[in-house]
């Protein structure tokens, strides 16, 4: 018989399998030896009280020989003399995903990324870190696995598709990832570790006779009765296919502009703006624990935070334990910061994201006040790049962060110096609200306030805010059919992704460019 069942345990019980055992026997009330295995399900910790525990999912096998269910098995075919192909342009999580999906379908995948390999663009990271050089081309945003590449690697999502998601969770499982992500509640790789996982992916397309281009960035989408014709880099090479996927990320500004040129249809999107938010990861273990120590056998706490203030939402993102905030700028003379965290998340801060929900009543008024020209469908961009380059101003240059202590935040105080702090380039002193527009300055306090409440301790000068994080999701849409996915003017090219408005993450974003190369699929070769 195989049973599933729900245990409430202590994490030195959680921790140790014989334990684990005890507690299932004592549970369905069976004798020693009629467990042959037991496999996780879920798993999370419920720290609400003073005693923490963990809760655990369980598949039991009683008196069944045990056999748990492991990851898919995966058939990529070999594509080298297929006459279908596919462009993919750019290899992020929905790029890279698309691309797999069709060679499971005997499809041949081209993909054109602007930046480089994973390898080489650790170089271009240093750089920004030591330097505070931007390679427009090769950064935290451009390059071989996107955006969540060199940003930690977190994988939860809100979709509640629970088969695609477990596919894509598989897929990571298939080329080297944990096999933990499949039931932990808040799944997460590592940027230590996803650079090797995704140099795998690629010499899967490779070796089954896909191309894969670096340093291919995309100049122009060429048209023809309402299809593409053909890709043009900006090297002058010209490439061809049967149809094309957009899976450019959210800050690929250049294709943006370029649908505007051509007349093609995009929307403004709203979004999300704020700052970086750290703290000592021990203060966050004793605020959310309720300890003086935290317990060696539970990891670094996390938190997710919201608040409504006049109906706009102010929200915790991206959350950080033992993280690190990094520079993740796409262009010279622009600030902006994000978080990260390695697989073991033991570095000794915490940061998040903590971002106000953007629209355009505030948005339109405040371009205008400051001189803008306004393209309809490019607004939350035009703002997003003037606070980006406010946040660079303010800082001094050489991607040198404007910052300031927690409490002296909320009660616009000037900090005369700041906490040991994570991020590399460097903090300079600054009062935010000569940074961020006022609308967003004051949203942010308020919300801080409210969490300091709910988190005692959380509002405090031992914490460091950061601006500006302003890349939590494109602030443009690209509409595609509802159930073909292809753009309203051209019907072999399809918006895919963060960067066209689908998704929100890693785990969204491979499950729309897998959703997208099978759509492709059935329309154009099935």
């Amino acid at each position: 018989m195989i049973q599933t069942i729900q245990l409430r345990l202590l994490p030195s019980v959680a921790e140790t399998p014989d334990a684990v055992k005890t507690a299932i026997k004592q549970k369905i009330g069976c004798r020693d030896g009629d467990i042959t295995g037991y496999q996780i399900q879920k798993k999370s910790i419920d720290a609400r009280g003073k005693q923490i525990f963990i809760q655990l999912a369980l598949r039991v096998y009683v008196n069944e020989p045990f056999n748990p269910d492991g990851s898919a098995h995966i058939q990529y075919q070999n594509v080298r003399s297929s006459s279908k192909q596919v462009l993919i342009i750019g290899a992020g999580p929905a790029g890279l995903f698309a691309a797999l999906s069709l060679l499971e379908m005997g499809i041949k995948p081209i993909i054109l990324e602007r930046g480089k390999d994973v390898r080489a663009r650790r170089r271009d990271l240093a750089s920004m870190n030591k330097e505070g050089a931007v390679n427009p081309d090769s950064n935290y945003c451009f390059g071989e696995g996107g955006a969540g590449t060199y940003s930690d690697g977190k994988l939860y999502t809100r979709s509640n598709k629970r088969g695609e998601i477990h596919r894509i969770l598989d897929t990571f499982i298939h080329f080297g990832a944990d096999e933990k992500i499949r039931y932990e509640s808040h799944p997460h790789i590592g940027t230590n570790k996803l650079p090797q996982i995704i140099t795998c992916m690629r010499e899967m397309v490779l070796e089954c006779g896909g191309e894969v281009h670096f340093n291919a960035r995309v100049v122009d989408i060429i048209e023809k009765d309402g299809k593409v014709k053909s890709i043009k880099t900006a090297d002058g090479s010209i490439f061809d296919g049967d149809a094309c996927i957009l899976a450019t990320g959210h800050s690929a500004r250049d294709i943006f502009y370029l649908f505007v040129q051509k007349k093609w249809i995009i929307e403004a999107k709203p979004f999300a703006l704020g700052v970086r938010i750290e703290h000592p990861q021990a203060l966050i273990d004793q605020i959310q624990y309720h300890c003086v120590t935290r317990d060696a056998l539970l990891p670094p706490a996390a938190y997710s935070l919201v608040h409504q203030v006049n109906q706009r939402g102010v929200f915790s993102f991206c959350m950080c334990p033992g993280g690190i905030i990094a520079p993740a700028s796409t262009a010279e003379g622009e600030l902006v910061v994000n978080g990260w965290s390695p697989s073991k998340r033991n570095n000794p801060f915490a940061n998040s994201g903590m971002v106000v929900q953007i629209e355009s009543d505030e948005v339109l008024p405040f371009l205008k006040k400051n001189n803008q020209p306004i393209h309809e469908e490019l607004h939350f961009l035009q703002f997003q790049q003037l606070v980006e380059q406010s946040a660079f101003k303010a800082g001094g240059g050489k991607l040198v962060a404007p910052a300031q202590r927690v409490a002296d935040f909320c009660a616009n105080q000037s900090s005369a110096n700041l906490p040991e702090n994570s991020y590399l380039p460097g903090l300079q002193p600054c009062s935010l609200k000569e940074v961020l527009p006022d609308f967003v300055h004051q949203r942010l306090v308020r919300g801080i306030q409210a969490f300091g409440k709910k988190m005692k301790g959380y509002l405090t000068n031992e914490a460091v805010v950061v601006a500006t994080e302003s890349r939590t999701s494109s602030p443009v849409k690209i509409p595609r059919d509802f159930s073909l996915l292809h753009h309203p003017q051209i019907n072999n090219l399809y918006p895919c992704g963060e960067g066209a408005g689908y998704a929100g993450g890693i785990v969204s974003a491979a499950m729309d460019g897998d959703r997208v190369a099978k759509q492709i699929a059935l329309t154009f070769f099935g």
